[in-house]
């Protein structure tokens, strides 16, 4: 069996064979490459809304798109706001593709305002007073048909933030925070 630095060599060649034989066998007329999409899909559980959205095409976010995302995780409780980071929905898009989940993703909380973030700080010590949940940075979820286990372990792997595994309440917080885990 070759060794790893062998292998490494191999797959240099091969792909580098590859790549030549694609530049020779290329069309002398460039054809335009479909646009990228970027696709997300959510599920409110508290407010019963739906959205399967087109957030990024064309090399850019769609601010459209964007404002039906933060409408649709805002603060439920009161109705507040609060732009999400993009790098949050890039997060959750590419965890959803990961897992194969053709469902959207259930929503639980997401942006959370000052005065909602007090009141469950004051009920739960599980509740940080100075949460990402406050910057539209963070979000906890469950994705139906993948076991709560399989999502935290998609997350973890991703490297794309904090992941937090709520088993007793089922659900995965994530963040684009500094990756950690909890």
């Amino acid at each position: 069996m070759p060794s790893a630095p062998e292998l490494g060599r191999r797959r240099f060649l091969v792909q580098g064979a590859a790549a030549s034989l694609c530049f020779l066998a290329a069309p002398a007329i460039a054809t335009p490459r479909a646009p990228l999409r970027r696709v997300v899909a959510f599920d409110h559980l508290h407010t019963g809304e739906r959205l399967d959205i087109v957030y990024w095409a064309d090399g850019h976010y769609q601010p459209g798109a964007l404002r039906r995302i933060n409408w649709l995780l805002r603060d439920f409780r009161n109705d507040a706001v609060h732009p999400i980071d993009p790098h949050l929905i890039d997060l959750l898009a590419v965890l959803r593709q990961r897992l194969g989940a053709h469902a959207p993703i259930q929503v639980l909380s997401a942006y959370r305002s000052p005065a909602t973030n007090a009141m469950l700080a004051s009920m739960s010590e599980g509740v940080a007073t100075n949460s990402l949940h406050l910057q539209g940075r963070a979000i906890d979820i469950r994705l139906p048909g993948r076991p709560l286990s399989a999502v935290r372990r998609a997350a973890l792997v991703l490297r794309g933030g904090g992941v937090g595994y709520y088993p007793r309440s089922n659900f995965v917080h994530l963040d684009v925070g500094s990756v950690r885990r909890w």
